[in-house]
């Protein structure tokens, strides 16, 4: 609760107490298929969902879309190419208070290779 304070003919609003302060917990998922992801984004929510937590998202970030032209054959024919695209899938989910036996149960959690996750405390 933020408190509201009038000096004058200002109104001056303070910051939020010690006690009122909330972690959050930003879970950040990137892998190159799509349904891999939505898999193990479904595997973070339900164990999170076990342990009654507050969940915003899953947030789906802009696909981050990586393309590279190759010729086919060395010295000539130019017009002669290739086109390759990586793309990088993005999932945000972010975890209001967590608890520590959350924390853990995230640790511990077994996910498929070529899911990357970053985990922060803001």
């Amino acid at each position: 609760m933020t408190k509201v304070a009038t000096k004058g003919n200002k109104t001056v609003k303070a910051g939020k107490t010690k006690t009122e302060e909330t972690q959050k917990l930003r879970i950040r998922i990137r892998a190159y298929e799509s349904k891999v992801l939505d898999d193990s984004v479904k595997q973070i929510i339900d164990t999170a969902n076990r342990f009654e937590a507050v969940i915003l998202g899953p947030i789906p970030l802009p696909t981050e879309i990586k393309r590279y032209t190759v010729n086919r054959s060395t010295f000539i024919y130019k017009n002669a190419r290739e086109q390759f695209e990586m793309r990088v899938h993005k999932r945000l989910i972010d975890i209001v208070n967590p608890n520590a036996k959350l924390i853990e149960a995230l640790t511990n959690l077994s996910l498929p290779s070529g899911v990357d996750i970053d985990v922060k405390m803001a």
